[in-house]
C-alpha cells in the first residue's frame, strides 16, 4: 500500500509539473506574434542612473562600485532634457516600428514611479515618470512598446547574490532573501502591466547570472525563476504581451519571441550564443557603437551601411533587428545615432517593402547576398559585388517566375530559369554601394 501511495503521489506531481509546462497562447497573443514579425525593425534603448558615469550601463559591476556609493546617483541624475516626442520621432524617423525600454538593468534603478522602491526616476531631482511620458507617446504615435526587466539585481539584498557570477563588488553583506525577491519583482511587473497602457512585450534579461557559464547550454540555474507563475502572470494581465528571455537557450514553455544577443541567429561571435534557433518569432539586438548604456569614450560608430546589412541580414534568417541607443544623462540621444538612423530610415522609405512584412528561410545566405520574401514576391538583395557581375544565380527558386526587375526603378532583367534556381543578368546593372535589390514576382 505504501509503494502504491507513493508511486501515485509520484505521478500526481510528474503530472501537476508537465501541466505547468503547458502554454496555450491566446488568439491576441498569436496575431501579435505574427505583427511582431511584420515590423521587422525596432529601437533598443538602455538608460538609467548609470549615465550620470558615462562608462556603460555595467559600470556598477565593472568598478565594483558599493551600494551606498552608488546610490548617491540619485540626487545626481537629472535628465532635464529627456522629451519622449523627440524619442519617438527618432525611432519613427529611423523606420522603426517599435520601441523596447529600460524599465529596470542590473542595478536596479527603476525609470518608472514604482511603490516596491525608493529607487527610482522620480525620486531623483527629475522627479518625472520617464516611462509614462514614453507610453503616451507611443500609443499616441503607434509606436509598439515592450519593456525591458532585468532579473539579477547588484543593488538589492534580498536577490540571492551569493551564487550570482556578477555584482559581487557591491558591498552586500544580508542575507538574501529570495521569496522577498520574487514577489518584488511580480509586484513590479504588475505595476508595469496595470499602470502604463498596452504593453506588447516584455524582453527579460539576466538568467546567465546564476549559470557557472554560458557555453554549456545544459546547465540548470541556481534559483528557481518561478517562470511558470511570473509568465502566467503577464499573460493574465495583458493576453497579448509577448514575453522574451535573453537567456541564449532555446525558449522554455510561455515565451513568445527568442532574442539573439549580439549576433544573427545560429551565429556565436559573442561566446554566449550557439543555441538552437526555435520556430518562435526571431530577434537580434546589436549596439551602434561598442555600448549599450552612454559611454563618454566610445567612438567606435557603426556605418549605415553596415547596420542596413545586418538588418537585411537579420530579415533573411526571418529575425527583428533592434538597435540600440544609449541615450546620454541629460536625456538627449547622442547626434550621431539621430543622424545614421535618419540615414537609415530614408533608405527604408525606398526600399522597406523589401523588409516590411516579408519572411527569411527562403534560400541560404549566397555570396553575393540573401533574400527575402512576402506573398509571391522574393527579393534578392546584393550587397557584396558577385564574382560574376554579370549575373547572379538563386538556388531552390522553383515556383515559376512572372516578372524580374530592379526594385525601384523597375528596369526589368533578363533571367533563366531552370531545375536547381534562376540565373538573373545584371547587364546594364549599377551596383549600389548598399544594397541593389531585384524583385522577382512568382506565379
Amino acid at each position: 500500500m505504501r509503494k502504491l501511495l507513493s508511486s501515485l503521489l509520484f505521478s500526481c506531481v510528474t503530472t501537476m509539473a508537465l501541466q505547468a509546462q503547458i502554454y496555450t497562447p491566446s488568439a491576441e497573443n498569436l496575431a501579435a506574434r505574427k505583427e511582431f514579425q511584420d515590423m521587422k525593425l525596432g529601437m533598443f534603448i538602455h538608460w538609467g542612473a548609470s549615465s550620470v558615469l558615462g562608462d556603460g550601463e555595467w559600470v556598477m559591476n565593472n568598478k565594483k562600485i558599493g551600494v551606498k556609493e552608488y546610490g548617491r546617483l540619485i540626487n545626481i541624475f537629472n535628465p532635464q532634457n529627456f522629451d519622449a516626442k523627440k524619442w519617438v520621432a527618432t525611432a519613427k524617423a529611423g523606420g522603426m516600428k517599435y520601441i523596447t525600454f529600460i524599465t529596470r538593468h542590473h542595478d536596479s534603478f527603476s525609470n518608472w514611479d514604482t511603490k516596491q522602491s525608493d529607487w527610482k526616476i522620480t525620486n531623483t531631482p527629475y522627479g518625472k515618470d520617464a516611462l509614462k511620458q514614453l507610453a503616451d507617446e507611443c500609443h499616441k504615435e503607434g509606436i509598439k512598446l515592450f519593456c525591458y526587466y532585468s532579473l539579477l539585481d547588484w543593488y538589492r539584498s534580498d536577490y540571492q547574490y551569493e551564487t550570482g557570477k556578477t555584482g559581487q563588488g557591491t558591498g552586500r553583506t544580508q542575507k538574501s532573501d529570495w521569496e522577498s525577491y520574487i514577489r518584488f519583482m511580480k509586484a513590479q511587473l504588475t505595476e508595469l502591466l496595470t499602470n502604463y497602457g498596452k504593453i506588447d512585450g516584455i524582453w527579460f534579461d539576466g538568467h546567465w547570472d546564476q549559470l557557472d557559464n554560458d557555453h554549456d547550454k545544459t546547465l540548470q540555474s541556481k534559483v528557481n525563476w518561478h517562470y511558470d507563475e511570473i509568465y502566467k502572470l503577464i499573460h493574465s494581465l495583458q493576453p497579448q504581451c509577448l514575453i522574451s528571455n535573453n537567456h541564449h537557450l532555446l525558449p522554455i514553455p510561455g515565451e513568445d519571441f527568442q532574442a539573439f544577443e549580439k549576433d544573427l541567429p545560429g551565429g556565436n561571435s559573442t561566446g554566449f550564443g550557439g543555441q538552437s534557433i526555435s520556430q518562435l518569432p526571431l530577434e537580434t539586438c546589436e549596439t551602434m557603437n561598442d555600448s549599450w548604456g552612454f559611454n563618454i569614450t566610445d567612438k567606435k560608430y557603426k556605418s549605415t551601411k553596415d547596420l542596413i546589412h545586418y538588418m537585411v541580414n537579420a530579415a533573411s534568417l526571418n529575425a527583428n533587428f533592434l538597435l540600440n541607443v544609449g541615450p546620454m544623462p541629460d536625456g538627449t540621444i547622442q547626434p550621431e545615432f539621430v543622424e545614421t538612423l535618419k540615414e537609415m530610415g530614408d533608405w527604408m522609405k525606398i526600399n522597406g517593402q523589401s523588409i516590411y512584412g516579408t519572411r527569411g528561410g527562403v534560400t541560404k545566405k549566397q555570396e553575393w547576398g540573401v533574400v527575402t520574401a512576402k506573398d509571391k514576391i522574393w527579393y534578392a538583395h546584393i550587397i557584396k559585388t558577385p564574382k560574376d557581375c554579370t549575373s547572379i544565380f538563386i538556388p531552390e527558386m522553383k515556383n515559376k517566375i512572372k516578372s524580374c526587375n530592379l526594385l525601384n526603378s523597375k528596369k526589368a532583367l533578363k533571367f533563366k530559369q531552370q531545375s536547381g534556381g534562376v540565373f538573373v543578368h545584371l547587364d546594364g546593372v549599377q551596383v549600389d554601394p548598399i544594397d541593389t535589390i531585384i524583385e522577382l514576382q512568382l506565379q
